[in-house]
């Protein structure tokens, strides 16, 4: 089945696609206006939408009275922050099976699809636009291996700064160009960033590491580096590349221990510094494509030091790294 997400907000495309059960098997479409979704509809890709009210171009009540008067049969959630009674109406008359509002979690949605009998526990396989198949089991797998690469990283930056770093449970999920994108806004929704990226290669298994680093962060990034002076821009570019060498090189050796595959790393790339995210996404978006990506976010405790790891598996790689887990599992 064809799941669609039709919301301008890159930020609630992404936390409902998390919200969906992870074993249910279905294939995620998303788009970003009422315009977009009601193409994609049309074109097959939404056997069940999630929509969204207010937004650019077409709202969600144009969508509906557009699919109504064209007699498209598709099943259509409405999940809005506009609570009022005279929403929930006018869209149920529209056609809308049900309304929920935002933001929902895990739960509602689970309720909600058994409720309409669109979803049954137990299935075990989760498909992303493409055809990629990640099962449950084997992102279990690649979260716990994470897991323990991120600790060996966490571990050699807290001894290395003199501090506590607060570890996140890392996000595994196979994306699209669009929805990998989505991910890299939603990592710095804010302020300007400064990043770097290196590629890794080893028996069947390539891809890059990227790091996102927080701007806000580089004052007190000096400080914990012992620092005295002004910080320069080139002080910045040598704090960069000593956090993306340590967050990088022990990740790395962490997961390809773990994977008995040695990586080989080429050379660290300065993507941007001090840049909006979009900026560094437009300039470099020829680099990605569809890949099994690992997401974490690095805090240092009591201080304002935060940076994004992100792991991006070429596509060619996730059947041989499926294979190689198949011992851990």
């Amino acid at each position: 089945m064809n799941v669609l997400i039709c919301d301008d907000s890159a930020f609630a495309r992404k936390q409902m696609a998390r919200a969906l059960p992870n074993d249910w098997p279905v294939t995620l479409h998303f788009a970003e206006h009422g315009q977009q979704g009601l193409e994609q509809i049309l074109s097959g890709h939404g056997d069940l939408v999630f929509l969204d009210l207010t937004m650019p171009i077409m709202d969600g009540y144009q969508v509906l009275q557009a699919l109504k008067e064209q007699e498209v049969r598709t099943k259509v959630v409405v999940v809005s922050g506009d609570i009022q009674p005279e929403a929930r109406r006018q869209v149920l008359e529209l056609g809308a099976l049900d309304f929920i509002k935002k933001p929902c979690s895990s739960e509602d949605i689970l309720a909600l699809l058994l409720r309409l009998d669109l979803y049954q526990p137990g299935q075990t396989e989760l498909t992303t636009q493409g055809g990629v198949n990640l099962t449950v089991e084997a992102r279990d797998v690649y979260q716990e291996l994470a897991n323990v690469a991120m600790g060996q990283a966490a571990d050699l930056l807290a001894r290395m700064l003199g501090g506590f770093v607060i570890l996140p449970i890392p996000n595994v999920n196979v994306l699209e160009v669009s929805e990998l994108h989505m991910a890299l806004n939603s990592a710095a929704s804010s302020g300007t960033l400064s990043a770097v990226c290196q590629g890794f290669i080893g028996a069947g298994i390539a891809g890059e590491a990227l790091v996102l680093f927080h701007d806000s962060s580089f004052a007190d990034l000096a400080k914990l580096m012992g620092h005295t002076d002004q910080v320069t821009k080139s002080v910045e570019l040598e704090l960069l590349m000593d956090m993306s060498n340590v967050l990088i090189g022990a990740f790395l050796r962490g997961f390809a221990n773990q994977l008995d595959t040695p990586f080989s790393q080429g050379h660290p790339v300065v993507l941007g510094q001090h840049r909006p995210i979009e900026e560094l996404i437009q300039a470099n978006r020829h680099r990605w494509r569809r890949t099994l990506a690992i997401e974490i976010n690095y805090q240092i405790r009591d201080h304002q030091v935060q940076c994004d790891l992100l792991l991006l598996f070429t596509e060619d790689s996730i059947q041989f790294m499926n294979n190689k887990i198949l011992h851990l599992m």
